[in-house]
């Protein structure tokens, strides 16, 4: 952790102030640089009081996100979250967190942009990443796990997604199969998960999350403005991304345990209580294939088991979905 964490961490743990010789003692450094790091933290939006009878207290924060703030925030997790990057802006963090993995960055490093200039979702679609609005980001993931599970991490994502705008904004959101979290049937977050693996073993995953949090409905084009929403639109107020994006990381790295120590049945069970595509009618896109059943439940490795007209059991591990509607 930074020195600039270490201060934000122990300005949150004291709001009622904690002196510049404690945060000389807790550094290791002369109070002189304390000063200059407070300081750094003021001209990156922070509003730090300092008093002669109180010490140090943070009073308020920028909406920004801040490498330094979120590992602050965040505290110790086992592995999602343990070194945080971001970048002003960027084509896609996807891209950007393959250059660190090449690089030999540590399981675990996130990768946040406050926008994005070639977001993606699957299908090859472009995903609309206005600056400031939401939270577009990428987990670097190495799981031991041979390459046909690799859905129980999507599965794992969408429930932790879940949970944590929940936990946030008392909202709950749905979740349509494989990778969309809805919430009045229109789209607020979806999961991008791209991997590179062997025949047997997966090296590593580079799962991209994009959440609309404080988009208004203006900054939706029109063809957008039916099919999807924002946590803003949703609760009628603005919600603190740094807060929404600290809790999200705690989630995600909790059911990425979950997963990595073979407890995915409990996962699966939480996503199907959220899950809107099980027991409709649906129809799936995989290539040039279509698939039309009735989506019945998630097998041991995450995939999908849709039911056909002849009883036929089919296994979908990805596809572009339709949920058809009923009369």
């Amino acid at each position: 952790m930074s020195v600039d964490a270490k201060i934000l961490a122990a300005l949150r743990a004291a709001p009622w102030g904690v002196s510049g010789s404690e945060l000389s003692r807790q550094l290791g450094m002369s109070r002189a640089g304390v000063w200059a790091h407070i300081e750094e933290l003021r001209a990156l939006g922070y509003d730090i009081e300092a008093s002669p009878h109180l010490g140090y207290r943070l009073l308020g924060a920028p909406d920004a996100l801040h490498a330094d703030d979120l590992s602050a925030r965040l505290g110790k997790t086992r592995v999602v979250g343990r070194e945080i990057h971001v970048f002003q802006e960027t084509t896609s963090t996807n891209d950007v967190a393959a250059r660190l993995a090449q690089g030999g960055a540590k399981e675990g490093a996130v990768v946040f942009a406050e926008s994005q200039t070639k977001g993606r979702g699957r299908m090859g679609r472009v995903w609309l990443s206005p600056a400031r609005k939401g939270l577009w980001f990428t987990v670097l993931l190495r799981p031991d796990i041979p390459p046909q599970e690799m859905t129980q991490l999507t599965v794992a994502a969408a429930t932790a997604l879940s949970r944590a705008i929940a936990l946030q904004t008392g909202l709950e959101p749905e979740i349509k199969w494989p990778n969309d979290l809805l919430i009045r049937g229109r789209k607020i977050a979806g999961i991008l998960t791209e991997m590179r693996a062997e025949l047997d073993r997966v090296q590593e995953v580079l799962l991209g999350i994009g959440m609309d949090v404080n988009l208004e409905p203006g900054d939706f084009p029109a063809s957008l403005r039916q099919t999807a929403t924002s946590l803003r639109i949703e609760t009628g107020h603005e919600v603190n991304r740094a807060e929404l994006a600290v809790a999200v990381l705690r989630e995600l790295d909790r059911d990425y345990q979950a997963v990595v120590e073979g407890q995915f049945k409990r996962l699966a069970a939480q996503w199907a209580e959220r899950c809107t595509t099980l027991g409709c009618q649906v129809t799936i896109r995989v290539g040039d294939r279509v698939i039309r059943g009735r989506a019945e439940s998630l097998d041991d490795d995450g995939a999908l088991l849709v039911r056909g007209a002849h009883g036929h059991l089919e296994r979908i591990v990805g596809g572009d979905v339709t949920v058809e509607k009923t009369a």
